[in-house]
């Protein structure tokens, strides 16, 4: 939502935000999205279009990201038809009146949660992971029964245009739309009547979503950022850690909200660990990254200046160098890097990784509390007491033991951020009830109808409620 719109190629003409409402709000109140067969017809042409149109995401995705294809599948579209999948398993038991307990001063009587669509949602997707995060929301929207526009990114122009061709052509057209452009379309969005916002960004974007919002009493979820640290007790695996936290750095080149941002290792381990990670980055790219078919690309020339910028901020223990024609910025790891450099307060969102060294995890547990919460949090430890001490004593959005980024792979686990990195959370069922209203609902017979909660009062009455009650 930085690029102006009159300059993006994917720039929407003639768009009238209030009539796409309009019209999407009429379909919804026909009630033609409730029933479980047009949800169910949703997640089934969602998933036919990613196996039908495989070849053309991966191309998108190349073209925008320089995305590996096994990577761009894994991480885009082989990860939202597992969404998919789970999705479509469990919508009918998600779907269920839940039954609760009735007291007895109901009775006869008896008391259900029903949850139900909340109308006409909107979802404003990032660049990152452009199929990914614009579906993965949108897959929650339509199995809860809403109507759903998506704003995908217009930094990811190519990935954004297939999707804004093929989405109204695999779901029904009248209840989902794609809106393309940049800061007027989405300007334009936001001034309008939602039921629901869900915006995956940057907090600078996602205060101006929630101000929009506020204007509607409209609850919003945000999928925010920030700085997720990885803690290396001496205690961990250091050939296994070098490994796993090289990959969930420089995996698309570092633009991965939930990424390792900065290592905070034990200082009598830190320069074999620092030695690893970069015996890691060589085995996975090879002795010059930017060789590689395997290693993606900076988004836009922006964004790359703003990482340039952050090698000045310590000593290069190695990587460091770049390449503005092609958007390249080598797997790049920094030491000697003062506590208030631009790199250890901004969130970096690319493969630039700051490594300081501390006495013990009690100083790394108090770094990182005396900072923002961030979305992640990554900790490796053999010695499983001070793997979870670690967990135990501080705040994220979510926790990995000795890997990084697998917690977004399980369904059941909650995916959202808390504090500056965040507000609500979804997959898996969270998805589903994200976009849902839960509704409470009681039930009683009309027979017997005992006067005692009636009045007139009296002392029997006043004796007999007390004890029931």
């Amino acid at each position: 939502m930085t690029t102006d719109a009159a300059t993006t190629p994917t720039a929407q003409t003639g768009f009238d935000a209030a009539a796409l409402v309009d019209r999407l709000r009429a379909t919804f109140a026909t009630g033609r999205t409730r029933p479980i067969t047009w949800r169910r017809a949703q997640l089934d042409g969602l998933r036919s279009m990613l196996v039908e149109r495989e070849a053309e995401l991966l191309d998108a995705l190349a073209t925008d990201l320089a995305k590996p294809p096994l990577e761009a599948y894994a991480t885009d579209v082989g990860f939202v038809m597992s969404d998919l999948d789970h999705a479509r398993k469990h919508l009918e038991r998600w779907m269920a009146p839940e039954k609760v307990h009735a007291p007895l001063a109901t009775q006869p009587g008896r008391a259900w949660i029903q949850r139900e669509p909340l109308g006409v949602v909107l979802v404003i997707a990032p660049w990152n992971y452009p199929v990914q995060l614009t579906l993965a929301p949108l897959v929650g929207a339509l199995a809860a029964g809403n109507a759903a526009v998506v704003k995908p990114s217009e930094l990811s122009p190519t990935t954004s245009a297939v999707l804004a061709r093929w989405i109204p052509e695999y779901t029904d057209g009248d209840a989902v739309a794609v809106v393309q452009g940049a800061v007027e379309e989405t300007t334009a969005l936001l001034e309008q009547r939602w039921d629901h916002i869900f915006y995956t960004g940057n907090g600078r974007v996602g205060r101006v979503v929630m101000r929009a919002a506020a204007e509607h009493l409209t609850p919003v979820t945000l999928e925010l950022g920030g700085k997720s640290p990885v803690v290396v007790d001496r205690s961990a695996n250091l050939a296994v850690a070098a490994k796993r936290i090289a990959w969930g750095k420089y995996l698309n080149a570092g633009q991965t909200c939930i990424a390792p941002d900065y290592v905070l290792c034990h200082d009598a381990v830190v320069d074999e660990l620092t030695d690893r990670i970069r015996d890691a980055v060589r085995a996975f790219y090879g002795p010059d990254p930017r060789l590689s078919a395997d290693y993606a690309r900076i988004v836009d020339t922006r964004h790359l200046r703003r990482l340039v910028g952050y090698l000045g901020d310590g000593e290069v223990a190695f990587g460091g160098q770049s390449d503005e024609p092609t958007r390249y910025v080598a797997p790049t790891a920094l030491r000697e890097v003062a506590d208030d450099a631009p790199s250890m307060t901004e969130e970096i969102f690319g493969p630039v990784l700051p490594i300081r060294s501390v006495a013990d995890t009690d100083e790394a547990v108090a770094f990182i509390n005396d900072r923002d919460k961030p979305l992640a949090l990554y900790v490796f430890a053999d010695n499983d007491v001070i793997a979870r001490d670690v967990v135990d004593r501080t705040s994220s959005g979510s926790v990995c033991v000795n890997a990084t980024l697998f917690q977004v792979s399980v369904a059941d686990l909650p995916f959202g951020g808390v504090g500056e990195s965040g507000i609500g959370a979804y997959h898996g069922r969270r998805s589903f009830e994200v976009f849902s209203h839960t509704k409470g609902v009681l039930q009683r017979g009309t027979r017997p109808d005992p006067a005692l909660a009636y009045p007139p009062y009296s002392r029997l009455k006043d004796r007999l409620l007390r004890r029931f009650l």
